[in-house]
């Protein structure tokens, strides 16, 4: 087998390619294959990082546009995007792998805080 060109790689995947075809939020066959394929790479010993978005679940600028105040649609984005990563985290485990969700926000009960040094341990 081939060395890894990378040691750790980060994947960033908008929130419009989990969103499900039938309407949902969130499609839990696209997660699963997502978590498969990030699987296959951490088996190359790989370190992963997934930054994921929230546009499956709000889209702040259409709410901006029709008049929201811009600060409060953004925050709106990023408990879209803590609802997300929190899905990613819970089929990445499933798939046994060792996960930690990080956000900028506090939210201690459902994720850490982000910590630059932390996360890249």
């Amino acid at each position: 087998m081939q060395e890894p060109k990378y040691r750790r790689i980060l994947i960033k995947l908008s929130g419009e390619q989990i969103k499900g075809d039938d309407g949902e939020s969130v499609s839990y066959e696209m997660l699963d294959f997502l978590a498969q394929e990030i699987e296959g790479v951490v088996r190359h010993g790989v370190e992963v990082a997934v930054v994921i978005g929230g546009g499956n679940i709000w889209r702040g600028n259409q709410s901006i546009e029709r008049g929201m105040d811009t600060a409060q649609s953004h925050y709106m984005g990023m408990l879209a995007t803590v609802i997300n990563a929190l899905a990613m985290q819970d089929v990445l485990e499933r798939h046994g792998m060792q996960t930690r969700a990080m956000t900028a926000l506090k939210m201690d009960e459902v994720a850490e805080p982000y910590i630059r040094r932390r996360a890249t341990r």
